[in-house]
């Protein structure tokens, strides 16, 4: 009988447990997490704390999932070291778990601002249930905030400020907001829709410090150009510190995240990665890459889960994915795919004040992009993506309002 390990209830740990209950009945399975509740929907949060949500559809399983498919959840649990030539995973209760194949899907912690009480109360990270708690406590009782880092996650912290009644500043270290994938045109759009939740964005700023009041709570944000921005809760999304320092005696190859293949192998034997951790092979790019997708990471899982259960190599299942990431918190819809800010080439334009479009290039061949007010080409643009055709020169084709795959021009034999 084959004893797996996973370390990591998120949706790429949960979604290879479930896949290795479906491809190996008579199996032992292990899920193991230091948080204290079951599998949650993390796109969901967000909603919980702007106060539109109640916590129980954000729950996706509970512990009688796991005890149903006769699967071992240890909650609480924190790894404190693993052993792979013993094949063991330690814990800080001093118990000894024993795996045949591991799964490493720990994903990250929130990094916190190397400055002067980053560490304050009032100052929040977005990233788990409880976050999303003490968030919504927080804005609820909040007159203005602070908002940095000018990304993906830091702008949920603008709304939570718009459906709260928060007014807010967003201190952006650039002249724009995600300048790695947005040009000015696309930005405005977006710095629009901020202003229109009572969130001005603020650029070339940033943080030095926070400031507190003599009960060690953060009043005021105190930027590199010495202005001040008085706040009652601050909300910092700079990105993630993967959560691997239980690995610190494993010889396994690290890039800024878990190296895997395409296969979400890691360069140890019988050890693999899943998630937000991993920097795997994309087959469609051609090079090492990383993703941080709802739907990224439980296609992760279901892959890896595929291949553990599988003895024969040659029947490996590869990582084929494209990505995206959705925001609805404006009256306008935006959605970014696959790697828009990589590539050697790109195309947009702008169709109005709430519409505008980028597709990123690599080799001629369509790598990612950002939608804004229209997402209709979304499906034709990961259809071209997934063919990797090459129609970088054909860029008037998918400029056009309505694209049609019709009018491009057919690929040229090599």
């Amino acid at each position: 009988m084959t004893e797996y390990v996973i370390i990591g209830d998120g949706i790429s740990g949960s979604s290879a447990a479930e896949t290795l209950r479906e491809e190996d009945p008579e199996s032992e399975i292990t899920v193991i997490t230091d948080e204290g509740e079951p599998l949650y929907n993390r796109i969901l949060i967000k909603e919980h704390a702007k106060g539109k949500l109640p916590e129980a559809p954000i729950s996706i399983h509970d512990e009688g999932w796991y005890e149903e498919r006769d699967i071992e959840l240890s909650l609480n649990t924190h790894v404190t070291t693993v052993d792979t030539d013993e094949k063991i995973v330690r814990t800080h209760e001093k118990e000894d778990i024993p795996y045949d194949k591991l799964l490493i899907a720990t994903g990250g912690t929130p990094t916190q601002l190397p400055v002067e009480n980053s560490d304050a109360d009032g100052v929040h990270h977005f990233w788990t249930f409880q976050d999303a708690r003490r968030i919504r406590e927080s804005a609820e009782a909040a007159d203005d905030a602070v908002i940095v880092g000018a990304g993906l996650l830091g702008i949920d912290f603008a709304a939570v400020c718009g459906s709260q009644g928060v007014e807010g500043k967003y201190l952006m270290r650039g002249d724009r907001w995600w300048r790695y994938a947005l040009s000015g045109d696309g930005a405005e759009i977006m710095h629009d829709g901020m202003r229109s939740k009572g969130v001005e964005p603020v650029f070339d700023s940033g943080v030095d410090r926070f400031e507190v009041d003599d009960d060690g709570r953060v009043e005021a944000a105190v930027d590199p150009n010495g202005d001040r921005y008085e706040c009652d809760f601050a909300g910092v999304a700079i990105g993630l510190t993967f959560n691997t320092e239980y690995l610190h005696d494993v010889d396994i190859e690290m890039n800024n995240g878990i190296v895997v293949d395409e296969y979400m192998q890691t360069s140890v034997d019988d050890v693999y990665a899943a998630g937000d951790l991993t920097r795997f092979y994309d087959v469609l790019l051609g090079e090492q890459a990383q993703n941080g997708s709802w739907g990224s990471a439980k296609e992760q899982g279901r892959v890896a889960g595929t291949n553990m259960a599988t003895d024969d190599t040659n029947e490996y299942e590869e990582f084929e994915w494209v990505s995206s990431y959705s925001i609805t918190h404006f009256d306008f819809p935006f959605l970014s795919f696959g790697h828009p800010t990589m590539g050697d080439d790109h195309a947009e334009r702008k169709y109005s004040d709430t519409e505008w479009r980028r597709v990123a290039f690599k080799d001629g061949k369509i790598i990612g992009g950002v939608l804004i007010g229209d997402l209709a080409p979304q499906s034709k643009f990961k259809q071209l993506m997934r063919e990797q055709r090459v129609v970088a020169d054909q860029k008037e084709v998918l400029l056009e309002e309505t694209v049609d795959l019709d009018n491009l021009a057919p690929t040229q034999e090599q």
